[in-house]
């Protein structure tokens, strides 16, 4: 079997991420496009058109429903992945470098950057609680170390997330404590 060239960026990718099935490819760059493949053969199915900076990061959800991403726009947003609606925008003061869903797909947490005299901070949002996302107020916000996480990814279950930081140390953050 060939390779498939997907060519749908003008700038270095950032980030690639399968759905879970397999059947989906998202792709995030250095510019503000955001694009879903056909992973069979390539094809773009479309875009999810909103971000203004660099994207650094892309998730979606156990069911495919729905798709976050963060951007050096300060800006994590949440999407229909079907329709490609901007559902939620959560500003921030600084670049937001990762995200990701819990397992349940209610939880989505993401990581801002320690930039221009603001602390780096993990950020804890339930989606089931509309009320966090419009008065963008999580329900949990942890501060960072000197070093800004530059991946994170979540444990099993959901419990937790574990971030690992440009210095190379590695940090574990409990989802409900902190």
């Amino acid at each position: 079997q060939k390779p498939i060239l997907l060519q749908g960026h003008e700038r270095s990718i950032t980030q690639i991420k399968y759905n879970r099935e397999g059947d989906l490819l998202f792709t995030v760059a250095k510019d503000p496009i955001v694009n879903v493949w056909y992973s069979v053969n390539g094809e773009r199915l479309g875009t999810y058109n909103g971000h203004t900076g660099a994207v650094w990061c892309v998730d979606a959800d156990w069911d495919t429903r729905h798709v976050l991403t963060g951007s050096a726009d300060n800006s994590c947003r949440l999407w229909d992945c079907e329709t490609g609606k901007q559902l939620a925008l959560v500003k921030t003061s600084s670049a937001v470098r990762t995200c990701g869903f819990d397992f349940g797909g209610n939880i989505i947490m993401f990581s801002t950057d320690k930039q221009m005299g603001y602390q780096c901070f993990v950020s804890f949002f339930d989606l089931r609680d509309p009320s966090q996302i419009e008065n963008n107020e999580p329900y949990m916000k942890i501060p960072c170390s000197d070093s800004k996480i530059t991946s994170a990814v979540w444990g099993p279950l959901g419990e937790f997330i574990i971030a690992g930081h440009e210095s190379g140390e590695l940090n574990q953050f409990s989802a409900k404590v902190g």
